[in-house]
C-alpha cells in the first residue's frame, strides 16, 4: 500500500497498531486478536507460544474456514448467532467474513433476521454487549456512561428505547440489538472505527405484554414510562453522553412515533444527531425519487408527490422532499410543501384532520377539498402526483385503477412502495410495471428479483432491475462524514448534499432498466461520495470543528478514505504498559479495567 500524505491522521488504518497486552488478554481482544493469522514473531515477541496451533495461517484461509462453519448452521437465526459470537472473538476476520459475502449475509446480519435476534434476545442472551441505562436509575446514567472511555474515544453512539423495532414493535431491552446492528452497518459500509463506537438502549419498561409475562425477558418488567419523566431519561443520557464525549455523533434509532421526531427536532439545533427512521428513511427514498426524475426527464421544483402512510417514515420521507425542493427553488418551506400530500388512513390529511406536529405541515386547507372523498384515488384523481410512495402497511393498497389513473398523467410515473416485510407492501413490482406497460420507475422497501416484460424495442422482451430503498446506502456515510470534520449540527443542506451524492451514482442514470439506487455492494464507495458531499456542505455552513480539511473533491476523498477502517492484519508494534494508550492497553470498549477509578469520577463529577 502506497503512502498517503494523509497518513499522519490519529484515525489513519496504515502502518502497525501499539499493543501493551500479551497472551490470553491479547487473544481475548477482538481487536487485537488474529487467531492463527499470529506470525511467528508475533507469537515470539506477545508470549502467544504454546497458545495455538503451530500453523500459520492467512486472513483468507481464516475466512474460508469461517464461511464454512457459518454455511452449516441450519437457519438465518443461528447463523446471525454465529456471527456474534465470530464478532466477539475476532473483529477483523468478522467485518472481512461479512465484507466478502456482503450480498448473501445482509439479511441475516440486519433485516429482517436481526429482527427475529431482537425478539428472541432474552433467551438467545449469552453476554452483554453494550451501554444499559435504567430510567429507574436515573442517577447511574453519567457513572454508566463514564465507564466506556475517555472524551476523545467514541465517535459514533447509537441510542435506541427499543419502542418500535423493525416493524416489529416495542421490544424492550432487547432494543440494544439494533444498535449494534446499525453500528456493525457503519464500519461495514463507511469505515467508521467500531473500536470508537457505542450501542446504547434506554430501558423504559416495555408495553410487550409476551416480554412481561415472560420470566427469562431481562429488561425492566414494567410497563412503558412516559411523560415528563421519560423526557427526563432521554435528556440526561444527551446531556451525558456530551459531557462525556464531547466529539461523539448521536444516532437516535428506533424512538416510537411520539416520540422519534420530537426527541430529534428538541436536539438538533444543539447537537450533532440525527434519527434514521425520520432522516435516514428520507434521505435513501429522495434518493430514488431524484434519480428517476432525472431518467425520466423531470425536475425537483415539478414535482407534486403524493405519501400514503402518514407515521414517523412517511412524514420523514416527505421532510427531505421539502427541504430538497425549497432548496432547489429557493423559496420557503411552506411554500415547498404545498407540492405534497399526505394520506393516511382516514384519506387525505386536511386542517380539520386529526394531526401531529411533522403532519400539520402539510395538510391542505379543508375548504379546498370540498365536494370530494379523501381516499387516495381521489387524491390521485385530484392532484395528477408524478411520485407516489408508499409507507401505510396496508398490502396492495396501490391497485390497478390507482396506478393506470396516475400513468394516465405522467409519462413516467416513479413508485414505490416501501412498507415492510414484503407481505405489507402496497404493490409488488411486477404488477406495478404490468399496469404502467414498463412505463413505472420503481424502487422497493425489500429486494425484490428482476421483473421480464415486452417493453423493449418492437415488444422486444426486457429485463428491469428493482432497487431496494436501503438506508444504508446513506446513513453510514452521513456519519462518516459527520465524525471526520466533527460537525456540531447535522444541517438541512447536508442532508441534501447527501441525497444528491448517492442519486449522482444511480445505475439508472446510464441505463433505465437498471436499479433507480446503488446496491449493498458498492457501499464503501457510496459512503465515501456521501461523506464527501456532507464535509462540503458543513464547510459551507461552518459547523465544522476539525481543522485542516481539504478543499478539492480528489484530496478529500483521499482524506475520508485514509480513516476508513478496514478489515485487514496490521502488524503490532508492542508497546511498554507505562505511558501506553488505551487502545494498546486492551482498553477500549472494556468497562472496569486499568483505569483508575478517581479519573472517572472526576469525569462524572466535570
Amino acid at each position: 500500500m502506497s503512502k498517503s500524505k494523509f497518513s499522519h491522521l490519529p484515525l489513519s488504518t496504515r502502518g502497525p497498531i501499539e499493543c501493551a497486552v500479551n497472551g490470553t488478554v491479547l487473544l481475548n481482544t477482538p481487536y487485537f486478536n488474529r487467531g492463527s493469522a499470529h506470525t511467528p514473531e508475533e507469537r515470539e515477541e506477545f508470549n502467544l507460544t504454546g497458545l495455538l496451533p503451530q500453523s500459520v495461517q492467512t486472513l483468507e484461509q481464516q475466512t474460508k474456514r469461517a464461511y464454512e462453519q457459518y454455511s452449516t448452521r441450519p437457519d438465518d437465526l443461528a447463523k446471525n448467532t454465529f456471527l456474534t459470537s465470530l464478532k466477539e472473538q475476532n473483529a477483523v476476520l468478522y467485518f472481512k467474513l461479512l465484507q466478502d459475502h456482503l450480498k448473501e449475509m445482509f439479511s441475516v446480519v440486519y433485516t429482517p433476521t436481526e429482527g427475529d435476534a431482537i425478539q428472541n434476545f432474552s433467551r438467545l442472551f449469552r453476554r452483554p454487549e453494550g451501554c444499559f441505562l435504567n430510567i429507574e436509575n436515573m442517577d447511574r446514567v453519567p457513572h454508566d456512561l463514564a465507564q466506556w472511555g475517555k472524551p476523545d474515544d467514541i465517535d459514533y453512539i447509537v441510542v435506541s428505547d427499543g419502542e418500535e423495532i423493525l416493524g416489529i414493535g416495542d421490544q424492550g431491552v432487547g432494543g440494544i440489538l439494533i444498535s449494534t446492528a446499525k453500528l456493525v452497518l457503519t464500519t461495514l459500509c463507511a469505515g467508521v472505527h467500531p473500536n470508537r463506537t457505542l450501542p446504547v438502549v434506554l430501558d423504559c419498561g416495555t408495553d410487550n405484554e409476551n416480554l412481561l409475562s415472560d420470566e427469562l425477558y431481562l429488561g425492566l418488567r414494567q410497563k412503558r414510562v412516559r411523560g415528563e419523566k421519560y423526557d427526563k431519561f432521554v435528556d440526561e443520557f444527551v446531556q451525558s453522553a456530551r459531557k462525556l464525549f464531547p466529539r461523539a455523533y448521536i444516532h437516535f434509532e428506533d424512538f416510537g412515533l411520539t416520540n422519534a421526531r420530537r426527541i430529534l427536532d428538541h436536539y438538533r439545533p444543539e447537537i450533532p444527531c440525527f434519527n434514521d427512521d425520520v432522516q435516514g428513511t428520507g434521505c435513501v427514498t429522495l434518493a430514488a425519487v431524484m434519480a428517476g426524475l432525472h431518467v425520466s426527464h423531470q425536475k425537483l421544483k415539478d414535482m407534486k408527490l403524493v405519501v400514503f402512510g402518514a407515521g414517523t417514515a412517511g412524514v420523514g420521507i416527505a421532510d427531505q422532499v421539502r427541504d430538497a425542493i425549497a432548496s432547489e427553488k429557493g423559496i420557503s418551506k411552506d411554500e415547498a410543501a404545498k407540492q405534497i400530500w399526505l394520506v393516511d388512513k382516514p384519506g387525505v390529511l386536511l386542517t380539520d384532520s386529526k394531526l401531529d406536529n411533522g403532519q400539520r405541515f402539510f395538510a391542505k386547507d379543508v375548504s379546498s377539498w370540498s365536494g370530494q372523498d379523501r381516499s387516495l384515488l381521489s387524491t390521485i384523481k385530484a392532484v395528477h402526483p408524478n411520485v407516489l410512495i408508499g409507507t401505510s402497511t396496508v398490502p396492495k393498497a396501490f391497485t390497478e385503477e390507482i396506478v393506470k389513473e396516475m400513468a394516465a398523467h405522467t409519462p413516467r410515473p416513479v413508485i414505490l412502495p416501501l412498507s415492510n416485510p414484503t407481505r405489507l407492501h402496497e404493490a409488488v413490482p411486477a404488477d406495478l410495471l404490468k399496469w404502467t406497460n414498463g412505463k413505472a420507475l420503481v424502487a422497493t422497501g425489500s429486494p425484490f428479483d428482476p421483473v421480464k416484460g415486452p417493453w423493449g424495442a418492437d415488444g422486444e422482451e426486457v429485463s428491469i432491475d428493482i432497487a431496494e430503498c436501503n438506508n444504508s446506502v446513506v446513513f453510514p456515510g452521513i456519519g462518516l462524514g459527520a465524525v471526520l470534520c466533527r460537525a456540531r449540527l447535522i444541517t438541512d443542506k447536508m442532508l441534501v448534499a447527501a441525497v444528491r451524492g448517492v442519486a449522482a451514482l444511480s445505475p439508472a442514470l446510464r441505463d433505465d432498466t437498471a436499479p433507480l439506487l446503488p446496491g449493498v455492494e458498492e457501499v464503501r464507495n457510496v459512503s465515501v461520495r456521501v461523506a464527501r458531499e456532507v464535509i462540503k456542505a458543513a464547510v459551507e455552513e461552518g459547523v465544522t470543528t476539525e481543522e485542516e480539511i481539504p478543499d478539492t473533491d480528489a484530496d478529500l476523498e483521499e482524506w475520508i478514505r485514509e480513516q476508513m477502517w478496514e478489515p485487514v492484519y496490521r502488524p503490532l508494534k508492542r508497546v511498554e504498559t507505562l505511558g501506553a494508550s488505551r487502545e494498546a492497553r486492551a482498553e477500549l470498549k472494556v468497562v472496569g479495567s486499568l483505569e483508575d477509578i478517581r479519573d472517572k469520577q472526576q469525569r462524572v463529577q466535570g
